[in-house]
């Protein structure tokens, strides 16, 4: 926080003549979260004083923890998710990309004959083969587009697989958790109470 030095808040600088704020920049430590300090002692209770020797973990540390590892784990999860779809997205292109290379050298192949053409029975000669080339043209985009379609189908079950094994293990460690308070709930309430 700026603090404003001396009598004024605008004194006059000797070099320019001008009236310049002045400010007091001494470094100040910010206190946000005095809570989180040894010396906080809450106001309603005096004898709340932390001991500094005594350091206690937290109510919280369980939850803190266990959010850390399922964080960890989603960002291994996401992780191989990316690299599967990175893999699978590679893999289409490339096919996509050979198709279309193939399907263009079939077609200048063609055009570059057509252009030879300098009678009428070239013309007549050409016409089948302008046909067979748009069917296999067509043939190979269908087939392609097959091949990526089973691709994206086998990706897509690969990054299922995973999440399901995922939620699996989050579910065998919620269950471990819930077992062991079950059988510490069920050994504190068989034993015999002290009245």
């Amino acid at each position: 926080m700026a603090i404003l030095r001396g009598q004024s808040p605008l004194q006059r600088d000797s070099a320019t003549g001008l009236q310049l704020p002045q400010w007091d920049l001494s470094p100040v430590p910010p206190r946000v979260a005095p809570q989180q300090d040894l010396g906080y002692a809450a106001p309603h209770n005096p004898n709340s004083l932390p001991s500094p020797d005594c350091l206690e973990t937290t109510m919280y540390q369980p939850f803190n923890e266990q959010f850390a590892a399922a964080t960890r784990q989603f960002a291994d999860t996401a992780a191989q998710v990316n690299r599967l779809a990175l893999d699978n997205a590679e893999a289409v292109f490339g096919l996509q990309l050979s198709a279309i290379e193939d399907r263009v050298n079939a077609t200048f192949a063609f055009l570059g004959e057509a252009a030879e053409i300098r009678d009428f029975d070239g013309f007549k000669n050409l016409w089948p083969k302008g046909s067979q080339v748009a069917r296999e043209n067509f043939e190979r985009g269908v087939a392609t587009g097959q091949e990526v379609f089973g691709r994206t189908l086998k990706t897509q079950g690969a990054i299922t697989d995973l999440a399901k094994s995922q939620f699996e293990a989050a579910a065998r460690g919620v269950q471990g958790e819930v077992e062991k308070t079950v059988q510490a709930a069920t050994a504190a309430a068989s034993k015999p109470s002290a009245k």
